[in-house]
Formats: structure tokens, C-alpha cells, sequence
């Protein structure tokens, strides 16, 4: 009745298995980290969209850096 389940066929599936979760969990674990973007890359991204002028970009960061 089950003579097409073999060793080599449980170890292959155990081994995909394996890789399956293997590649799951780092899929999971890696989203947090993709886009940790700091406050001033931030801010230099709007200065460059042009959302934010200058001295506006100036003001901040040195706002940002005197409350730290």
C-alpha cells in the first residue's frame, strides 16, 4: 500500500520542511528591519521633494540636535 513512500522520500520532505520554515521566519523576522529610516534622513528626503525649504531644514535639525 505504501510502496512509494521511501527514506529518501521522508528525507526530502523533512529537509524542505526545514527550509520552508527556515525561509518563513527570516521573511518575518527581516520586515521590521527593511525601513528604519533616522529623523534627518528624514528630513533630507523633504528638503530634496522640495517640501521644506533650506532654512527650514537648518532650523530643525538644529532643534533636533539641541534636544538630545
Amino acid at each position: 500500500m505504501f510502496d512509494f513512500m521511501n527514506m529518501n522520500m521522508t528525507l526530502f520532505h523533512g529537509f524542505s520542511m526545514f527550509v520552508f520554515w527556515a525561509i518563513f521566519f527570516y521573511l518575518i523576522f527581516s520586515i521590521d528591519k527593511k525601513e528604519k529610516s533616522s529623523v534627518v534622513d528624514i528630513l533630507k528626503k523633504r528638503l530634496a521633494k522640495g517640501e521644506i525649504s533650506q532654512e527650514q531644514f537648518e532650523s530643525i535639525k538644529t532643534t533636533l540636535k539641541e534636544g538630545n
